[in-house]
């Protein structure tokens, strides 16, 4: 099946997930943003890596199955402020957890590396050398990801200038108010501080992968300075879209709680909405500002250190999944992500024409 193909077909299906209720414009944004590069196009399509990865890396399809990320790549970590009000760090979105494989995400975090690095490129023996010592340590020692003390590199890297909070709020108040639907106004206003505080909502469009899909903002006045909550649409992840994959529960809930994440207090699945704070503490460092920060050993070792949290924070199969690695001959990983990388890029291409 071609890109345009199974496009086609997986649109039809969110359609129905949704019962019809799907931003097409977004649609259309997102066509546009996979023709930016092979790493947009990788953070736009996961549907069409969970159709094909297992035809394009058949060797990792037997892996210890997890509870797992899915949607796994460079720009998928973010900030937060937890339960004692410290800021926390790590995967921000779960849109598309499932059980499958553990080495998927793995291998996905490592292709999003590779087709992200342009100019900059790293090899992928070198990026996949990194993943899996940050991945086993772990493994060994599960540790929420807290940077109040610790992680001093990544805080300086995360922390918010004055300007960056001036313009998030110089966004929210230019934003032109529109009256959410029901549900998702309700969703909103059970997520704020006070009942019955004045609500004021507006569309949102953001991200790569989840465009077309409802993200509503409300904004209220509280203590004497805004607050900012957003509902986005879930559905079931595409990676269950395939016979065989298990059921087509929204796992998102699940999987963010799990025992080794420093708990979001504002966060909230309610039905198949999800609700989170927005503020301008709670931020991601993007590809396109700042790749080289994305790529640095450092930087790709945490990433992997808070994969292995979530593997093991539901439901822990440590022993099943160190068999599986201890099995596998020296390069195994960075072979697949080359030919995943290539996979990719061959759709982009396609889709590109």
């Amino acid at each position: 099946m071609n890109i345009r193909e199974s496009t086609r077909l997986y649109e039809d299906w969110l359609r129905k997930q949704l019962r019809g209720d799907v931003v097409t414009p977004d649609l259309a944004r997102k066509h546009d943003k996979m023709r930016e590069s092979p790493f947009v196009f990788l953070r736009a399509t996961y549907w069409r890596w969970a159709e094909t990865i297992l035809d394009v890396c058949p060797d990792l399809a037997g892996a210890a199955s997890v509870l797992a990320i899915g949607d796994a790549h460079l720009e998928n970590y973010g900030t937060w402020r937890d339960v004692d009000g410290r800021l926390a760090w790590g995967i921000n979105d779960f849109d598309e957890a499932a059980r499958m494989p553990y080495a998927l995400d793995l291998l996905r975090l490592a292709a999003s590396a590779l087709l992200a690095g342009g100019r900059r490129a790293v090899a992928a023996e070198d990026i996949c050398s990194t993943i899996l010592e940050g991945y086993a340590d772990g493994l060994r020692a599960p540790r929420p990801i807290v940077l109040d003390r610790d992680y001093g590199w990544l805080r300086n890297l995360v922390v918010v200038s004055e300007k960056q909070r001036a313009k998030f709020w110089e966004k929210i108040a230019a934003a032109r108010p529109k009256a959410a639907p029901a549900r998702y106004r309700r969703a909103l206003a059970a997520a704020m501080p006070q009942s019955r505080l004045a609500l004021r909502t507006v569309p949102r469009s953001a991200g790569a992968g989840s465009l077309g899909r409802p993200r509503w903002v409300g904004i209220a006045e509280w203590h004497g300075a805004p607050i900012v909550r957003e509902a986005k649409a879930l559905v079931s992840s595409a990676w269950v879209r395939q016979r065989g994959r298990g059921a087509r529960n929204i796992r998102v809930e699940e999987i963010a709680n799990g025992r080794f994440r420093p708990l979001d207090p504002w966060f909230q699945v309610s039905g198949s909405i999800a609700v989170r704070r927005l503020s301008p503490n709670n931020r991601k460092i993007e590809a396109e500002d700042a790749v080289a920060a994305l790529l640095m050993p450092d930087m790709l070792r945490a990433m992997a250190f808070e994969i292995a949290n979530i593997h093991v924070g539901a439901t822990d199969r440590r022993a099943a999944v160190g068999r599986d690695l201890r099995s596998h001959k020296s390069g195994w990983l960075a072979a697949n992500v080359k030919k995943a990388a290539e996979a990719v890029t061959r759709d982009f291409a396609d889709w590109r024409s």
